[in-house]
């Protein structure tokens, strides 16, 4: 017999890995996280909460969607987006300090970004999405463009934010 499939089915192993080994990471130094998230609408948060366990190590979701969230609950000074728009280097940074500084956690992701299908502009098309990454060591931030459709972008966000936290996790002091 043969069974297909579904999409998340086959991308759950790729957010698995990673995501295991943060939580290694995180409970052995001690720490919680956060996750700032726009684009991804939460899919952070759940990549983490999958893993049993994970209140050990998993703080806090914000899902900022809107502007007004990421000032609100963020603390993202709205002039940042009015003059970069959400989609920029700063409002990540500021996604990922806020997240942080409004949480009981130690390190945090951001992520915001054009998911598609629509959205896009000719200097943020569809698949930009800018990441920050907060820890103990300072902020990190980095723009990347993804293939693909919405699901695509998401799922790829998703995969590098958590990647990346647990590169910065154990680079050596």
């Amino acid at each position: 017999m043969n069974t297909l499939l579904s999409k998340p089915e086959l991308l759950a192993p790729v957010q698995l890995a990673p995501t295991a080994c943060l939580a290694d990471i995180l409970q052995k130094k001690g720490w919680l996280m956060a996750a700032a998230e726009s684009c991804t609408g939460g899919m952070i948060a759940a990549a983490c909460t999958d893993l049993p366990g994970s209140s050990l190590w998993f703080e806090r979701g914000f899902v900022t969607y809107s502007n007004a969230a990421k000032t609100e609950l963020l603390g993202v000074d709205a002039a940042l987006i009015e003059r970069h728009g959400a989609v920029s280097e700063v409002v990540a940074r500021a996604m990922a300090q806020g997240a942080v500084a409004r949480s009981q956690a130690q390190a945090s992701v951001a992520v915001t970004g054009v998911a598609g299908p629509g959205g896009g502009s000719a200097d943020k098309p569809v698949g930009t999405v800018w990441f920050g990454w907060t820890t103990p060591a300072g902020t990190v931030t980095e723009m990347k463009r993804f293939d693909g459709d919405r699901v695509a972008v998401r799922q790829a966000s998703v995969a590098h934010a958590l990647t990346r936290l647990l590169e910065l996790l154990t680079v050596p002091a």
